[in-house]
């Protein structure tokens, strides 16, 4: 009996962690559609568009080669696949972290696409 309320303590403690590791961040995935200088707007995988506003802080990660490399705003372009984990911040979310790759690049492993006749 001692044993099965170790383990159902051990189950709860860490679905309690992975419940609150996020916090109030949000997490987007989607494709770019629009850049400015203090803003980026994604179209979700649910077909919307949703505008994340930039900060100083933001960090940009680019992925290539299944590593994540320091990037900068300039390296983000429209059709990049984004994930975005933001704060929401009043009526808008702000970016913390913009991971981005090229598409067709998301999986470096994979054959390149044969041109079509």
């Amino acid at each position: 009996m001692k044993h099965r309320i170790g383990v159902f303590a051990v189950a709860l403690a860490l679905m309690t962690g992975a419940l609150m590791g996020h916090g109030n961040k949000v997490h987007l995935l989607g494709t770019v559609e629009k850049i400015t200088a203090d803003a980026v707007w994604v179209k979700a995988k649910d077909g919307k568009s949703v505008e994340v506003k930039l900060a100083a802080t933001t960090v940009f990660l680019q992925r290539a080669n299944n590593e994540d490399k320091p990037a900068k705003l300039a390296d983000l372009a429209v059709g990049d696949l984004v994930v975005i984990h933001a704060t929401p911040k009043e009526n808008t979310l702000e970016a913390d972290e913009v991971k981005f790759s090229v598409p067709g690049v998301s999986n470096p492993g994979a054959a390149p696409a044969k041109p079509k006749p």
